[in-house]
């Protein structure tokens, strides 16, 4: 079975770190992700979703990102199930962040300007931290075309 999740939004408020009583952390924050669609004459909708996160990837997530901030995180759908103050029973869906990603440029999230997704920086995996590039990869025009062979059009490829 497979129960994967990968999701790009922004934090929706300010990331704060707890301990259990054991002193591990945890994190729990919530982030606003756009639909993909919209309906023809109406805005496109967002969900809003929550993350928890453990250990060192919970003490990452609060001393690199702030609200506002664009991240990606990589984990699993959990359910639980709990009676609320008023006795009813209800069931809370999260996703359990296994890993956590920068995907936008220092400069772009110090300054504000989050209209810029394009410079992916660096990331979080299971203990391992990368510094985000310094510079955005190069475009694909930049390459050499003499590599490149033209394919005819016939219709007929050859896959």
């Amino acid at each position: 079975m497979l129960n994967v999740a990968v999701l790009t939004g922004r934090l929706v408020a300010d990331p704060e770190l707890r301990h259990t009583p054991n002193g591990v952390a945890v994190v729990s924050f919530r982030i606003a992700v756009d639909r993909s669609y919209a309906r023809a004459g109406t805005e496109r909708q967002t969900d809003f979703i929550d993350i928890v996160a453990w250990r060192s990837t919970a003490e990452f997530v609060c001393k690199y990102f702030r609200k506002g901030q664009l991240i990606s995180v990589q984990g699993s759908i959990q359910t639980r199930s709990y009676t609320d103050k008023d006795g009813n029973k209800r069931t809370a869906f999260e996703v359990v962040a296994d890993n956590a990603h920068f995907t936008e440029s220092k400069r772009n999230s110090e300054g504000g300007n989050y209209g810029d997704t394009n410079n992916y920086g660096g990331s979080y995996n299971n203990n391992s931290y990368s510094k985000p590039a310094a510079e955005p990869a190069p475009a694909y025009t930049s390459g050499n075309t003499g590599d490149f062979e033209e394919i005819p059009m016939d219709d007929d490829l050859p896959f």
